[in-house]
């Protein structure tokens, strides 16, 4: 299974820490080049960036993006990929884990990290080392998608945009599954499960100032707590749909790296 992996141009270190790790791995990737907020479509200040629960940032909605195009990629071919985001940090049983899932029917998606927070899970693959996910909460800095997911993706992000987790969370139609243990963790968890981080730990998202709300109309701030809470709703429903099936629970952490 090949690996995509989005990198900017000017995150060299990013990139070459990927191909090492990759390489020791002995899985064959391909990058590909992210988008910036200067190269986003559509641009920052169109209609199609407001439609989400709360105002992005740019460099948000160029992550978006840049996953978009790692979905139009897969959506367009006929086998899965394992989609990487530059700062993914992954484990030694990773290549075992593609080998055992790649030929699997029925599938959608699958998660391969863990990032702090728990997550619902069901039942456990007769076939590969992973649980049911029926909601996760955050991350996509690792994750296979097949074809089939891709084009669910691509619909729901059609309709409206967002954060690129957060697409990828909301996307109930697809059926998920979540590697347990955990396969992968971004550079800024690492401390947190006891490894060293291979390089610097930055975020362009994260040095960006959040829009100021000052700066927003009341009707927009409104629409904006109505999604949120329509959202939180869905959330519910699932969890109550998933009683007696499915539970919350971290997951841990396959900390061996080559």
């Amino acid at each position: 299974m090949k690996a995509l992996v989005i990198n900017l141009a000017t995150e060299t270190d990013r990139m070459t820490f990927q191909s090492r790790q990759l390489d020791a791995l002995g899985v064959e990737w391909e990058r590909l080049d992210a988008v910036s907020p200067r190269t986003l479509t559509p641009p920052p200040d169109d209609p199609y960036w407001t439609r989400w629960q709360r105002p992005l940032r740019d460099a948000e909605k160029a992550a978006t993006a840049s996953h978009r195009s790692a979905w139009q990629r897969i959506a367009e071919g006929k086998a899965p990929m394992l989609v990487l985001e530059d700062d993914a940090v992954l484990m030694r049983d990773v290549p075992a884990f593609l080998a055992a899932v790649e030929g699997l029917p029925g599938i959608d998606h699958i998660s391969l990290e863990t990032r702090g927070r728990r997550k619902l899970l069901g039942q456990r693959h007769a076939a590969a080392p992973m649980v049911r996910l029926w909601q996760d909460y955050t991350g996509a800095a690792a994750y296979v998608l097949w074809p089939s997911g891709a084009r669910i993706l691509m619909e729901d992000c059609a309709r409206a945009a967002g954060i690129a987790d957060g697409i990828i969370c909301a996307a109930h139609r697809m059926c998920s599954w979540q590697a347990d243990p955990a396969l992968a963790v971004q550079l800024d968890r690492c401390v947190a499960h006891g490894l060293a981080a291979p390089i610097a730990v930055n975020s362009s998202i994260l040095a960006e100032t959040r829009p100021d709300r000052r700066n927003i109309p009341l009707s927009a701030r409104a629409s904006y707590r109505a999604r949120r809470i329509a959202g939180q709703i869905r959330i519910l429903a699932r969890r109550l749909a998933c009683v007696g099936r499915a539970r919350r629970r971290h997951v841990a952490l396959a900390t061996q790296r080559r």
